[in-house]
């Protein structure tokens, strides 16, 4: 039996039994024309959820690291789990746990697992990031004959819209429920039904309830944040001219991340010359990134809250006759290969894509009845430029990830749009 795709309206499911259908260069000219946006979520979560960091509550009106996107004790917390080795395969990150604490799930136990119902609401498809991500899950889902169906139903980066697809889904005889919440607050009291009805698994983004059976997620945005400026604390001298670049305000884990870096800025003494907002737009970056180097007659660093205008950074310094300065950006192939091209001093935080393994892997564990943690804390590797020859990959598209956890999969490249 094939799997097939259907189309109703708005409404983007994936029926899948045992074999799944193929769509690698369809995926592949998506890439290719998408525009990033960082996977985060759009509101922010009440203080004391196990979801994202806790302390996001307006939007800052500055782009600074303001009082109310700062949690002291959730940012140590996770500087210190950057430190930890992690539980689990060491070949097999996105089965590998940080400091898990284990909870039973007998209770949602099958009596045999097979002929498995696995449901997903997704937030979207509306990034790489995510392309990438829902194609890595497909085909985790393909490796596992006891799934006999897979549905997935995209929410289109609409919260109205998410809650109605988690009830249509409660309603089809799911055995497990996978949630990538649209964003935070506003998803909860959905997720919070679900789980009456359905074990639910929540990853990449949380909710304000610790009804979901495991939440699954790396370490977070204050470790990715640290991470991208200690770095440019290392390699631009004392008083050397920052130049900080973020996707948009009020985004509770990139606020994280600049919270983060501006507390390592201020106690380097490096001076933060600026602090703009790109929209995720190349154009706009390149024009912010011009605009300071005749401002303030150079650039010594620049700190970006993700890489998906990495590269029009570094065009700008080209263009302007600049050696391009230390830099930051994420484990996008562009990023990843501009980097080995023109031999820069840079580093590549992530938020990797492997996680989206993990929640059909969880589902299985809570259907047999295995313990899973109560919150599954993936690792979050850094590329470095001692690792980085091992994640350039020529033979994929310039907006695909390097911490997929793909390569081993059967359908790999191709169903990535790789050649």
């Amino acid at each position: 039996m094939t799997g097939h795709i259907r189309t109703t309206g708005h409404t983007r499911r994936l029926r899948h039994t045992r074999v799944l259908g193929r769509r690698g260069s369809a995926l592949a000219a998506v890439l290719l024309t998408a525009t990033f946006l960082a996977s985060c979520s759009s509101d922010s979560p009440a203080e004391g959820g196990p979801s994202a960091p806790a302390g996001s509550e307006e939007p800052a009106e500055n782009g600074g690291g303001e009082a109310e996107f700062f949690a002291q004790e959730e940012y140590d917390q996770q500087l210190s789990l950057m430190g930890e080795t992690p539980e689990g395969p060491e070949d097999r990150p996105w089965e590998q746990m940080l400091l898990p604490e284990m909870i039973s799930t007998e209770e949602y136990a099958l009596p045999a697992v097979e002929d498995v119902h696995l449901c997903f609401s997704n937030a979207g498809v509306f990034n790489p990031w995510r392309q990438v991500g829902l194609r890595t899950m497909e085909e985790e889902v393909a490796q596992h004959e006891e799934i006999t169906e897979f549905t997935v139903i995209d929410a289109e980066g609409q919260d109205d819209k998410q809650i109605s697809d988690i009830q249509e889904l409660v309603g089809q005889d799911c055995d497990a429920l996978i949630v990538s919440p649209n964003t935070t607050a506003t998803l909860t009291p959905a997720v919070e039904e679900a789980c009456g009805q359905v074990p639910v698994i929540v990853f990449d983004r949380g909710v304000n309830t610790d009804c979901p059976v495991t939440f699954i997620h790396p370490i977070g945005g204050y470790a990715y944040g640290a991470a991208a400026a200690d770095f440019l604390v290392d390699e631009v001298e004392p008083g050397g001219k920052i130049l900080a670049l973020r996707i948009s305000p009020g985004v509770d884990v990139l606020e994280n991340r600049w919270s983060a870096a501006e507390l390592a800025f201020e106690e380097s003494g490096l001076d933060v010359v600026g602090v703009e907002f790109t929209d995720g737009d190349p154009a706009t970056a390149k024009s912010i990134v011009t605009d300071a180097i005749q401002r303030h007659g150079g650039i010594d660093g620049v700190w970006m809250d993700s890489g998906a205008t990495s590269v029009a950074a570094i065009e700008a310094f080209e263009d302007a006759g600049e050696e391009v300065p230390p830099i930051t950006g994420e484990d996008q192939q562009d990023f990843l290969q501009a980097w080995s091209e023109r031999d820069l001093t840079a580093i590549a935080p992530t938020y990797p894509t492997f996680q989206w393994r993990t929640p059909v892997i969880a589902a299985l564990r809570i259907l047999a009845g295995e313990e899973v943690p109560e919150e599954w804390r993936l690792p979050q590797p850094t590329v470095t430029q001692d690792t980085l020859d091992g994640y350039v990959q020529e033979n994929m598209p310039p907006l695909h990830y390097a911490m997929c956890g793909c390569e081993g999969m059967p359908g790999y490249p191709g169903e990535w749009g790789g050649e």
